[in-house]
C-alpha cells in the first residue's frame, strides 16, 4: 500500500535491505540478503548498467581468481555466472607454486551483465529499482530508510551501500569533462551530502580505462595471438568442468614503443592527470599510459593486450594502455603500436573520478561504527576491482542479513580467506590510493589456495545458511576421499624393481637404492601423482574414479607438507592474538602506558581483538604488550 504525505510518497509495507547500487558488489549483497530470507530492494541508476564491466570485461588474475573461488565457496554468484559467459581462460602463474595460480577468464561483457540481471529478476525475496537514492535516513544513529530523487521514501531496518564509481562521476579526456558515471551512464549526483550529513569521511579516487577500438580495423598479423587454456578450469566448485570446455576465442599481444613514448612525453602538459585537472588519486597497481611512460623512463617498451569485449561485437580493448590523453593525441599514440597504424577508436579512453569513503570508519563487518543499520561494499570503500567489489558485497550482504536475524557478524580474519585480508587491510589501514588485492598482502598464502577455497569457506557458507545442503555433503565426500588417498600413498610402498626404476629414469629422478612410499615419491620435484599411476597397481584396482580436483589436492598435501605444516604452526600463533578479544566498552584513557598516539588510533579504530590492533598504524609492539598486561587483569 503506498499513500502520500507531503507529496512525498511512502512505501508502507518497507524492506529488510535496501542495496544501493547494482554493480558486482550490489549484486552479490542483495542476493546474499534475499537468500537469507530478508525482503531486499536494490537500486539502480539504470537496469542496463547491473554487473556492468566499464572497464576490462574480464573476470579474475592474480589473487582476484582467488577471491573469485571464496565467493563461490561461501555460496555468491560471480564464478557461476563467469563460467557461463566467459570466452577466453587461462590460468595464471602455472610456471610457479599452487600458492599463486589464479584463474582469470575473458568475459562477454554484454552476455555477463545479462546473465547476472537474469539471476537478480528470478530471485525470490528481491525487488530491481531503477532509480537514484538522494538520502540515507536515520533516527538517534539508527537507519530507518533511503529516500529517492522522485521524493519516494523506502522504509528498511537496513542499508548497504554499493556506489562503486557513480557518486559525483566526472568522466575526463584532455580538456573534456562529463559529469557522468561509466561508459556515458547516469552519475549519483545527490548522495554524497547526505552521507556527509552523517558524519561520514569522504575522499575523491580516480580510475581509468583504455579505448575501445574497431576489430575491423586491427592488423593482428603483427600481433602474437593468446590462446586460452587446452583444459580449461570453472571459477565455481558447482561447474561440471565438461561444460566449460568450449571453442575459446583468441586475445592478441603487441607492446608500445619509444615513438609511443615521445608521444605521450611532448603531450603531459595536455593530460588532466598532469595538469591538475584531475584532483583524485589513481590506483598504484593500474597506472595509465601516461604514469608508466612517466614512472618508468628507462622501459624501451610497454605489454598491451588486445582482448574482445564479447561474441557478437566488434569492440576490442587495449589494456595496457589506459589514458586521458585528448582524443587526438590518443589517436597519435595508439597508432603508433605494430597492428594498430589503422585503428579505429569506437570509445575515446577516459579517466573517471568518483567519491568513496575512508574504511576505516567500518567494523570488520563493513558495518558503519557509529550508524546502526548502514553498511558499505565494494569501490566505495576505496577498493578497486570487480572481485574485491563483489566479495566486500557479499561479507555486507550476509552481515546485513544476521544483524537483521539477531545474529553475530561473519568475520574472515587474514588466516582463513583472502577476503579477510581486503577486508582487514581496507578497515584497520589508512589508505591514500583505491586498494587492490595481491597475493603477497597474504602472509599465508600456501594455506589460501584458489583450489581449496572450498574446504575452507563452505561449511561456513553451510552454517550461514547460502550453501545446500546437497553441496555440503558433496564437499564431505571430496575430503573423505582426499583423507583415505594420503593415507594409502603414506602406506603403499614400491620396490626397486625393474619397472620403477626404469620409470625414475624416463622422468629423470634419481634411481631407488630400497623400497619407498608413493607418497615419498611423490614429494621428489620431478614426479607427480600422474606420472607414478603406471606402476601403481593398487590404484588400477581403486573401486572410486578420483576427480582431477581431488587428485590436485592430494598431489599438494603431499607435495608441499612440510610448508603447509610450517604455515599452519603460524597460523596458530596468529590466532591467540586474533581469539583475544578487545570488549567494546573498553576505556584506553584508563590503560596506564599506553602512548597517547596508540590512545587516539585505538579509540578512532575501535578494533575487535588484539590481533586488529597490532596491524593499526601507529600502535607498537609495546603498545600491544600494556594491552595484554590490561586485559590480562580484567
Amino acid at each position: 500500500m503506498r499513500y502520500s504525505v507531503n507529496s512525498v510518497w511512502v512505501n508502507e509495507d518497507g524492506y529488510d535491505v535496501a542495496v544501493i547500487g547494482a554493480g558486482h558488489a550490489g549484486c552479490e549483497a542483495a542476493l546474499a540478503s534475499a537468500r537469507l530470507g530478508f525482503r531486499t530492494i536494490v537500486f539502480t541508476v539504470s537496469v542496463d548498467s547491473i554487473a556492468l564491466m566499464p572497464c576490462n570485461p574480464n573476470i579474475g588474475g592474480s589473487s582476484k581468481g582467488h577471491l573469485v573461488r571464496e565467493v563461490d565457496a561461501l555460496g555468491g554468484e560471480m564464478g557461476k555466472v563467469i563460467d557461463r559467459t566467459f570466452i577466453q581462460s587461462k590460468m595464471l602463474n602455472k610456471s610457479k607454486g599452487p600458492a599463486v595460480h589464479s584463474l582469470r577468464a575473458q568475459a562477454d561483457k554484454a552476455q555477463y551483465s545479462r546473465a547476472m540481471r537474469q539471476v537478480l529478476e528470478r530471485q525470490e525475496n528481491l525487488e530491481i529499482k531503477q532509480m537514484e537514492v538522494v538520502k540515507i535516513l536515520a533516527e538517534e544513529g539508527k537507519v530507518t530508510g533511503v529516500q529517492t530523487y522522485s521524493g519516494a521514501v523506502y522504509p528498511c531496518r537496513a542499508v548497504i551501500l554499493c556506489t562503486g564509481t557513480y557518486l559525483k562521476a566526472r568522466c575526463i579526456y584532455g580538456e573534456v569533462s562529463s559529469n557522468t558515471g561509466p561508459n556515458g551512464l547516469q552519475a549519483a549526483n545527490h548522495l554524497t551530502d547526505s552521507l556527509k550529513e552523517l558524519g561520514i569521511r569522504m575522499y575523491r579516487f580516480k580510475t581509468g580505462t583504455p579505448a575501445r577500438i574497431d576489430k575491423n580495423s586491427v592488423d593482428f598479423s603483427k600481433m602474437e595471438e593468446q590462446f586460452g587454456d587446452e583444459r580449461v578450469v570453472p571459477f565455481s566448485f558447482t561447474t561440471n568442468p565438461e561444460d566449460v570446455q568450449i571453442d575459446q576465442v583468441s586475445c592478441w599481444l603487441t607492446y608500445t614503443n619509444q615513438k609511443t613514448h615521445d608521444i605521450i612525453r611532448k603531450n603531459l602538459d595536455r593530460s588532466p592527470l598532469f595538469s591538475g585537472m584531475i584532483e583524485g588519486t589513481g590506483p598504484r597497481y593500474c597506472p595509465s599510459i601516461e604514469d608508466k611512460v612517466v614512472k618508468f623512463a628507462d622501459k624501451d617498451r610497454h605489454q598491451v593486450f588486445i582482448e574482445p569485449e564479447g561474441i557478437e561485437t566488434n569492440e576490442m580493448y587495449i589494456g595496457g594502455m589506459s589514458s586521458s590523453l585528448p582524443e587526438d593525441v590518443q589517436y597519435a599514440m595508439y597508432r603508433t603500436v605494430p597492428g594498430l597504424e589503422n585503428v579505429k577508436i569506437v570509445r575515446n579512453a577516459y579517466a573517471i573520478e568518483y567519491d568513496c569513503i575512508d574504511a576505516r570508519q567500518l567494523k570488520p563487518s563493513l558495518e558503519f561504527r557509529n550508524i546502526d543499520g548502514l553498511f558499505s561494499g565494494g569501490q566505495f570503500n576505496g577498493s578497486s576491482g570487480y572481485e574485491e567489489a563483489a566479495a566486500q558485497g557479499l561479507v555486507a550482504g550476509i552481515n546485513a542479513a544476521r544483524k537483521l536475524q539477531g545474529k553475530e557478524p561473519v568475520i574472515l580474519d587474514r588466516s582463513e580467506a583472502y577476503i579477510g585480508v581486503l577486508v582487514d587491510d581496507l578497515v584497520t589501514k589508512e589508505s591514500h590510493e583505491p586498494y587492490r588485492m595481491m597475493t603477497s598482502r597474504a602472509e599465508y598464502r600456501l594455506l589460501l589456495r584458489q583450489d581449496n577455497a572450498d574446504q575452507r569457506l563452505t561449511k561456513l557458507g553451510y552454517e550461514i545458511g547460502l550453501i545446500s545442503r546437497e553441496r555440503y555433503e558433496r564437499l564431505l565426500k571430496k575430503e573423505e576421499l582426499i583423507s583415505a588417498e594420503i593415507e594409502r600413498l603414506n602406506l603403499t610402498n614400491v620396490g626397486n624393481t625393474d619397472n620403477v626404476q626404469a620409470l625414475l629414469k624416463n622422468c629423470k629422478s634419481a634411481p631407488l637404492a630400497s623400497g619407498a612410499s608413493f607418497a615419498e615419491l611423490i614429494r621428489r620435484p620431478e614426479l607427480s601423482y600422474r606420472m607414478l599411476e603406471e606402476i601403481d597397481e593398487k590404484r588400477s584396482r581403486f573401486p572410486e574414479e578420483l576427480s582431477d580436483e581431488v587428485i590436485d589436492q592430494v598431489e599438494i598435501s603431499i607435495k608441499y607438507e612440510g610448508y603447509i605444516s610450517r604455515q599452519k604452526k603460524q597460523v596458530e600463533q596468529f590466532k591467540k592474538l586474533e581469539n583475544k578479544k578487545i570488549p567494546e566498552d573498553i576505556d584506553y584513557d584508563k590503560v596506564k602506558s599506553l602512548r597517547i598516539e596508540a590512545v587516539q588510533k585505538l579509540k578512532e579504530y575501535s578494533p575487535v581483538s588484539i590481533g586488529q590492533a597490532s596491524r593499526i598504524s601507529g600502535v607498537s609492539p609495546a603498545d600491544i604488550s600494556v594491552l595484554l598486561v590490561y586485559l590480562s587483569g580484567k
